[in-house]
């Protein structure tokens, strides 16, 4: 890519912001068509340019808006190959799973992860934990919009409730005990750290009173062996998603607490979490982030399988859901302009009460005093606005039992895949395979498909590139927001893409984050001998 082309893709997104009556600012489609705003919030009157200039897909951004230096030396700021790869590998991370429940083989090899920000802060969340009165390892994605405080919440909180709900009776008891007599309880998750996580991802006691009601509540079902998987998924994001619905309707003393509820609960996140236990995968999504498999057949051929469906307006049986769930009046308006009531692209989501919640509801939780502005929270009811909940937070789980030829599980959120295509994503991750690396030996000794060495080679002499990346979800990143339209790797572009301001970035980009999940071959094989 040219430095003309770098800087016009600088210098029309920096045109693509006009001015609003009133001194706010309006991102318009007008500017950019390659990344839109999950939420398209409305401003207190109808948007209107100062020039009258038709746009149709407005999104005022008051309070919002973070503005950074547009000089024009800063243009022209290329960063070196180094210096690429320092801001590509900042969130990087990996680990070798050494058996950490111990109690069989296990079927994951390691796992490799990173994150890129658009946004700022960040918005994206991830997350990894073994269940440690289980078995099982979880891996999770979490793409916030409307800010990170749903996010954040969801991926410190959503895997003890998945944990406690497949604990057997005789455990819960233990629990229950030890709340009792006031004893340390049981230890529930180990967690796997990331660049960025909190020091500690421990359950506040508030937190932990909401979970401790929920463990009650199942040991009144009196289930020795606890729920199965899919229920223990669905029931623990429907549990969670009510729970941060009903901690800022109840009264809360401390002011602190009570402005986190409520960014949490005005602020919305999809999530998609794998649980790994064995030979079962079961991957559970609510929004559109996404999980795929890697799969190599015995001739070496390698394909794709998809785990989830984006629930969004492209998902016909998601259509077919929400016209069912509301009347025939409003057939024509749950879904405009591909978005829920034409305000959220997701049709699934964690928090976004404004999208669940009565109208007098949220007037009456917003009057108890809170300082809406400072707080960055949205008041607006969106048009046709007339049989609430429109938005839901039960996933949609899938089963797959694991076979010597899955190779990978990618999950990522859907900044990766606006721009990625799943087979795209698949063939990023057997080329990184290919080059060698720290990776299963099985995989890059069978024979390449699709010309995948021809390429690599042809990519790297016309590219000169550094040392290749180590982490497959780099790789990922890189190629999402450096590639040209025909895929091939465009250094210049990459840097600028890397440089764009703050408040240029969203517009071009989004979050990303990715986690890439290796199976152990031999573990698996194993596992259909034994039995």
């Amino acid at each position: 890519m040219s430095s003309t082309v770098s800087y016009w893709i600088l210098s029309s997104a920096r045109n693509g912001i006009a001015t609003l009556q009133g001194g706010q600012r309006l991102y318009s489609r007008c500017a950019s068509n390659r990344i839109k705003s999950k939420w398209r919030l409305f401003a207190r009157g109808p948007a209107t340019l100062k020039n009258n200039a038709p746009c149709d897909d407005g999104l005022a951004l008051r309070k919002a808006y973070r503005h950074t230096s547009t000089e024009e030396e800063d243009f022209h700021l290329q960063l070196s190959p180094e210096q690429v790869n320092e801001v590509l590998r900042a969130g990087e991370s990996a680990h070798k799973i050494l058996d950490l429940v111990s109690r069989v083989p296990n079927s994951v090899l390691r796992f490799e992860s990173n994150q890129l920000a658009a946004n700022s802060p960040v918005e994206d969340r991830r997350g990894v934990a073994a269940c440690l009165q289980t078995n099982g390892l979880m891996f999770g994605v979490f793409d916030g919009h409307g800010g990170h405080a749903c996010a954040q919440a969801v991926s410190e909180r959503l895997f003890y409730y998945v944990a406690v709900s497949l604990m057997s009776q005789q455990t819960l008891e233990q629990m229950e005990g030890a709340m009792e007599s006031m004893k340390p309880l049981l230890p529930i998750l180990q967690w796997l750290k990331h660049p960025g996580d909190s020091i500690y991802k421990d359950i506040t006691s508030l937190h932990l009173d909401h979970l401790r009601v929920y463990w009650q509540e199942l040991l009144d079902l009196h289930m020795e062996m606890g729920l199965n998987t899919e229920e223990a998924l669905t029931y623990s994001f429907q549990r969670l998603d009510s729970d941060i619905s009903l901690e800022i309707q109840a009264p809360l003393e401390d002011e602190m607490t009570r402005n986190l509820s409520l960014q949490v609960a005005f602020s919305g996140a999809t999530a998609c979490i794998a649980h790994v236990d064995g030979i079962h995968l079961h991957v559970a999504n609510a929004g559109d982030c996404r999980a795929i498999l890697g799969v190599q057949e015995d001739n070496g051929m390698w394909s794709c399988l998809p785990l989830t469906r984006d629930h969004n307006a492209w998902n016909p049986s998601e259509l077919s859901r929400l016209k069912r769930e509301h009347p025939e009046s409003e057939d024509r308006t749950v879904i405009l302009d591909n978005r829920l009531l034409g305000v959220l692209m997701p049709c699934r989501a964690f928090g976004d009460v404004q999208l669940k919640w009565s109208k007098e509801l949220q007037q009456s939780v917003l009057e108890r005093g809170f300082d809406t502005e400072a707080l960055n929270i949205y008041q607006f009811t969106p048009p046709n606005y007339y049989t609430p909940p429109y938005l839901t937070a039960k996933p949609e789980v899938t089963y797959h039992r694991l076979r010597p030829q899955d190779k990978f599980l990618v999950l990522a959120s859907d900044g990766l895949w606006d721009v990625l295509g799943n087979e795209d994503v698949v063939r990023l991750v057997v080329e990184h395979l290919a080059e060698g690396g720290r990776h299963k030996p099985d995989l890059a000794q069978r024979p390449g498909n699709l010309g995948l060495m021809q390429s690599l080679l042809l990519q790297r002499k016309a590219q000169g590139l550094q040392a290749a990346d180590q982490n497959a979800a780099t790789r990922l990143i890189r190629y999402a927001i450096g590639s040209n339209e025909y895929g091939e790797m465009e250094p210049e572009r990459l840097s600028t893409m890397l440089t764009l301001p703050e408040d240029l970035a969203r517009m071009y980009r989004d979050d990303i984050t990715v986690t890439v999940v290796y199976f152990n071959s031999d573990s698996i094989d194993a596992s259909y001998k034994g039995s």
